[in-house]
């Protein structure tokens, strides 16, 4: 990930050279990047595989008229917009421009030299244009939004042509229990490289609205808990609460066994969120979230598979306000309450077709038979392939695990996810606990931990 911190010279016609050779030949459908960042090579993918951007388009298009998001990202907006209005004075000086944008892309703002702003109108990098990568390919803004981090594209790394003479940074803010981007901040300048101070105007923004961020979720996690502690006190059903992504703040004894989750009575900290690895679960919350959006009053009922369970397992979902905003859900084990929600919850997704991993500065394509087993180090996520040890793109192992849940990759252990079909053998050790030995030339080892063994009998069917 590029650091904004430490910006690099940008030569005089950012469309020349070795990043520009790359960018031909991968607009013509060559995968070889050499020369090119990993971030940027990996957007490229996104722009002609995924979104289909053309590369030569010479605006960005309207963004949507009408966008739909929560009262509380408002105040992210406000907090934004004036971080950029208090640099957009210095910004101008050197000819640069600021802008504040949401998650789709939609620029809210603008502010900066008169001169270049001009200069911006000309490609839409204006209010109420859409910049997500989608829209207008490898860019600050939208680049920002599908990764982790700051985010530098200089002159060529832009997707789109029309875009070479620009260079600029951008950092989105996530909110801090989904991980969902909520805005976008970013500096832009005409054929110059950016200020020294760009990288300290970024991260002092986005540090200043994370910490309102985690104050709400903080507010948000303890009433959550409370509403668990009056739900707990009229039901003797097992009972978790777990926040809008469906993770947990609260679980009693029974629920905290099936989930997979430490028990807290009462949690310790309301920031703390866990992950049940229970996909089921995770769409049912989800599904119950936007059915509650609509009807405050709703209650759903489905089944799911639950850790250390043979067999599925009732749970009822119930909403739970604050301010009239959703924060949760209160979810009961062994009750069917109120309709049943769909199966899976949550649309069906497309199957991927490939992983993308890193090679020094090389984007690496696999065709997921290729891939035997994801490790996770950190926030970093390694891969055993048979073109070797790989690093890959998704940023951390959950967010792989989501995206391959759907092509026959299991979960089995915090750190690791595997190819069901590389599996080779599977070794029980005297305590009863499992190894999976990997069809991965080596016959890698993977444990099994205790509370993913169900799950991992009913995939094998053992």
């Amino acid at each position: 990930m590029a650091d904004v911190h430490r910006l690099e010279p940008v030569p005089a016609s950012p469309g020349r050279g070795t990043v520009f050779a790359a960018w031909e030949r991968f607009v013509q459908g060559d995968d070889q990047v050499p020369g090119v960042r990993p971030v940027v090579a990996i957007s490229w993918h996104r722009c002609r595989e995924q979104y289909r951007v053309d590369p030569h388009l010479a605006e960005a298009p309207v963004a949507v008229a009408e966008v739909d998001h929560p009262p509380e990202h408002d105040v992210v907006f406000t907090e934004l917009g004036f971080h950029a209005a208090s640099v957009a004075h210095e910004v101008a000086t050197l000819g640069g421009v600021v802008t504040v944008a949401d998650a789709t892309g939609r620029i809210l703002a603008e502010w900066g030299d008169p001169a270049t702003l001009a200069r911006a109108g000309e490609a839409n990098l204006a209010p109420w244009f859409c910049w997500s990568e989608a829209a207008a390919g490898t860019n600050g803004m939208g680049t920002a939004l599908e990764a982790h981090g700051p985010v530098l594209i200089r002159g060529a790394e832009h997707w789109c042509q029309a875009f070479h003479n620009w260079v600029c940074a951008g950092i989105a803010v996530r909110d801090v229990v989904t991980r969902e981007a909520i805005a976008v901040l970013n500096i832009a300048c005409w054929r110059s490289e950016l200020p020294a101070s760009a990288g300290g105007w970024l991260g002092d923004a986005v540090t200043g609205t994370r910490c309102t961020l985690r104050r709400r979720a903080r507010d948000s996690g303890a009433e959550l808990v409370a509403a668990y502690a009056q739900a707990r006190a009229r039901s003797g059903a097992a009972l978790a609460a777990v926040d809008v992504a469906g993770k947990v703040v609260i679980a009693d004894d029974t629920a905290s066994v099936l989930m997979g989750v430490p028990a807290a009575t009462p949690a310790v900290d309301p920031t703390v969120r866990w992950n049940p690895g229970l996909p089921e679960l995770i769409g049912a919350a989800r599904y119950a979230s936007r059915q509650a959006a609509r009807n405050p009053d709703w209650v759903g009922s489905t089944q799911i598979f639950a850790h250390l369970a043979d067999e599925p397992i009732s749970i009822s979902i119930r909403p739970v306000f604050s301010s009239r905003h959703l924060i949760g859900n209160l979810v009961s084990f062994g009750t069917s309450d109120g309709p049943a929600i769909p199966h899976g919850g949550a649309p069906a997704r497309r199957r991927p077709r490939r992983v993308v991993a890193t090679r020094d500065n090389r984007m690496v394509l696999l065709r997921l038979p290729e891939v035997c087993v994801a490790e996770s180090d950190g926030n970093d996520v390694w891969l055993s392939t048979d073109q070797g040890r790989l690093r890959a793109t998704s940023q951390g192992l959950d967010r792989l695990e989501g995206e391959l849940a759907d092509a026959d990759f299991l979960r089995v252990h915090r750190r690791y996810v595997v190819n069901l079909g590389r599996i080779r053998e599977i070794e029980r050790g005297r305590g009863g606990e499992l190894h999976l030995v990997m069809d991965d030339g080596a016959n890698s080892m993977v444990p099994v931990s205790r509370r993913n063994a169900p799950a991992v009998r009913r995939a094998l069917d053992i």
